[in-house]
């Protein structure tokens, strides 16, 4: 099995944060596993809200996140456990990811 990409904080850029963030799968699916603050199996993410998210459409959803840098992902067994990095990027791009997740909860997505 190929090792995970995991970018370093030096290579997290804004533009791959926005781009992870823009769809609304994602930003929920994130704000999932930053609102736990515990490894989260990707199963735990097949639903989000009353729609199914397909297992392909999921792990696409996973692999964008993790290769902008938000989330981190460990294999376990067949299982892939994520957690978050935001206290790694918020040092440094300081508020982006908050203000981001606030624009959604406030447009109610």
């Amino acid at each position: 099995m190929r090792p995970l990409f995991h970018p370093t904080l030096d290579d997290v850029r804004p533009e791959a944060i926005l781009h992870a963030l823009s769809d609304p799968v994602r930003a929920a699916i994130f704000t999932q596993i930053a609102g736990m603050g515990c490894v989260q199996a990707c199963s735990a993410f097949a639903a989000v809200g009353d729609r199914v998210i397909p297992k392909s459409s999921l792990s696409h959803h996973i692999k964008v996140l993790r290769e902008a840098g938000l989330i981190r992902c460990e294999r376990h067994g067949v299982e892939m456990r994520n957690h978050s990095r935001c206290s790694e990027v918020d040092q440094r791009f300081p508020g982006l990811i908050a203000a981001i997740l606030s624009a959604y909860a406030k447009a109610g997505a």
